[in-house]
């Protein structure tokens, strides 16, 4: 199955909302940025209610069956958290978005779809675009897996072996010593 996400310039500008109320607070941004992720899937705007924290700062987000949304506001984001970036929240928004339109297999789907909403957000130059397609496809994939098996290391039982010779042949000599002697 195939996930379906809007086109880039679609997510580029619901991006730029979520990141203009994360610095702003205006909740304008936040409504715009649901509002037209609601209007390409055609569904109805999840309740959304805001917190200072969830589960005593553990969650950022949570989605509940019937529709509703608990989410940590960005002016408390920072308290708490060892990871409190800008874009963390948005991923974290993305992905209680991913659980309200997809309540399936919830965990892994709403990863999914936060990861392929944050695809190609970034504008690259030409250079390391250029370099990046020239390195994708089956082929190189082939190629990495084929290092991997030649980077086998040594068997250990080999090492083991050559050991117990060793020891072996001290123990004999050392027993022909107490013979002698």
């Amino acid at each position: 199955m195939r996930m379906i996400v809007p086109p880039v310039a679609h997510r580029r500008e619901i991006d730029r909302n979520l990141a203009e109320f994360f610095r702003g607070h205006r909740a304008a941004h936040f409504n715009r940025a649901v509002s037209s992720i609601c209007k390409y899937f055609k569904l109805r705007r999840p309740r959304v209610e805001w917190f200072e924290y969830i589960d005593w700062g553990k969650t950022a987000g949570r989605t509940y069956e019937d529709g509703r949304i608990h989410l940590v506001h960005p002016e408390n984001w920072k308290r708490g958290r060892i990871y409190f970036s800008e874009r963390k929240w948005i991923q974290m928004i993305y992905h209680e978005l991913g659980h309200f339109m997809l309540w399936s297999d919830p965990e892994r789907k709403a990863d999914l779809f936060s990861r392929r909403m944050i695809t190609g957000l970034k504008v690259r130059n030409r250079r390391a675009a250029s370099r990046t397609r020239g390195r994708t496809g089956i082929s190189s994939t082939r190629r990495s897996a084929s290092r991997l098996r030649k980077r086998r290391p040594r068997i250990a039982s080999a090492r083991k072996s050559r050991r117990a010779t060793r020891v072996a042949s001290r123990r004999s000599t050392t027993r022909k010593s107490r013979r002698v002697a």
